[in-house]
């Protein structure tokens, strides 16, 4: 029998346009990545009906775009506090039973969202309450989801893996959006609420099928000192804290997306907002369709400095751009930039950070890739009253630019890293290897 924590024999190395197409190692070594991939694949998809239902319900009931906007409020505390408390019962439970148990959850919360809908006159808090608690248990599950491939995947092949989230993520943030309006439009929000907790009860049947997978011996019992305790693992890892700091300079300057219907108004384009909006998905999607050359990566810190320079410098050019066909380019430009850095920063993280905080680490990554966008839309907004809306764009493409540069010159642990000689990678190799032998070693012996 074979485990599933063991490593596949390489594949031979591809030539000419093979070296482009998705390095699928991962799906065909571990049944578990298979069955995790199909159960993201599916809420994806699901996630973006409610996604639009939730503000066009919103905007029915108030007529007021402060009320669409004050849903991200009511999501922002929850999301930071229960993020590190996942990160923490992510390292102290089994993994996937959380992340089953979360599911259950956001399946319940969805129905509640449905009930509300079939009422002669839905009412207003539920829906503010329900995007709350979704927020709290989704901290709570995504470090365990995050956590869970580095035990499902075999070391050399978590680049791969990443690549394979983000194909399915980014297909979804480009028909999801798509596919909801119609959806919305045509049926109702009551529709997609009930689609979307369909969508949940076939990934429950797919994660039930998963294998557990059990905290690693001595594990710290979840608290506020087992928080205080990762938080200080991440602070000692200066190439650690440099992806997460660059990231949130990048997403704090230069993530414009709230002003998105103002300027395509100034673009006399305002047919093209579904475009723009849908621009930096096409750009991921283009990478992520491609990413087989990723997997030849070693020098993971200097490939994030240097995409995120170009997320920079693709937002500058796109606030100078002087028409909508331009500006869309130069947001794809940025989406294929985010989702490279996206995939060196995920390599970095799942091939360095031992098993025994991995979640508790993947509760300081929500917050690093969560905050930042939060306060890059308030950054946006505040500035284009200030200099326009184009001025705060390409002003904040370059402020991203220079913070990135100087970031990179005070962490010069993070130019350093190299998977094939950090330290800290041959731990983590080292250990998943022993765990694979583990697993072989038990499973080789017969039943009583």
């Amino acid at each position: 029998m074979t485990s599933p924590y063991q490593a596949s024999p390489p594949d031979p190395p591809a030539r000419g346009p093979r070296k482009l197409l998705p390095d699928l190692a991962p799906w065909r070594a571990s049944r578990d990545f298979r069955l995790l991939w199909t159960s993201g694949c599916v809420t994806s998809f699901g996630s973006f009906l409610t996604y639009v239902a939730v503000p066009l319900q919103i905007k029915e009931l108030t007529g007021s775009s402060f009320a669409v906007g004050l849903v991200g409020a009511f999501e922002l505390v929850p999301l930071i506090v229960f993020g590190l408390w996942g990160g923490a019962l992510a390292d102290a439970l089994d993994r996937r039973k959380l992340v089953l148990c979360s599911e259950a959850g956001l399946a319940l919360l969805t129905g509640l969202l449905l009930l509300n809908a079939l009422l002669p006159s839905p009412l207003l808090w539920p829906i503010y309450l329900v995007a709350a608690l979704v927020a709290a248990v989704d901290g709570l599950q995504r470090p365990a989801l995050d956590s869970l491939t580095p035990r499902i995947v075999a070391h050399d092949q978590l680049t791969a893996a990443f690549a394979l989230n983000s194909l399915y993520r980014n297909v979804g943030s480009v028909a999801g959006p798509a596919l909801a309006g119609i959806v919305v439009a045509t049926a109702g929000v009551q529709t997609a609420f009930l689609l979307d907790v369909l969508t949940f009860v076939v990934s429950l049947l797919l994660l039930a099928r998963m294998r557990a997978v059990p905290p690693p011996s001595g594990a710290d019992k979840p608290s506020v000192r087992a928080v205080i305790t990762g938080v200080r693992y991440a602070w000692s890892r200066k190439d650690l804290l440099g992806t997460y700091v660059i990231d949130t300079c990048a997403m704090l300057f230069a993530f414009p997306v709230a002003i998105y219907p103002f300027f395509a108004s100034e673009l006399h384009a305002d047919w093209a907002l579904g475009l723009m909006y849908g621009a930096t998905a096409v750009g991921a999607l283009a990478v992520s369709a491609t990413s087989g050359w990723t997997s030849q990566l070693h020098r993971h810190g200097r490939v994030l400095v240097l995409a995120a320079l170009g997320w920079g410098v693709a937002m500058v050019l796109a606030g100078l751009a002087p028409n909508i066909w331009l500006v869309l380019l130069c947001l794809a430009l940025a989406g294929g930039a985010d989702q490279i850095s996206g995939t060196a920063r995920s390599t970095m993280w799942n091939q360095s950070i031992p098993d025994g905080v991995r979640g508790r680490m993947a509760g300081v990554e929500l917050l690093s890739y969560s905050v930042g966008p939060q306060l890059g839309q308030v950054r946006a907004g505040g500035m284009a009253g200030l200099v326009g809306v184009r001025g705060s764009i390409w002003m904040g493409g370059a402020a991203c630019v220079l913070g990135v540069v100087a970031l990179a010159a005070a962490l010069p642990r993070l130019l350093a890293y190299d998977d094939r000689t950090d330290e800290h990678a041959a731990a983590v190799r080292a250990e998943h290897e022993a765990l694979a032998a583990d697993r072989l070693a038990e499973s080789a012996v017969p039943a009583a």
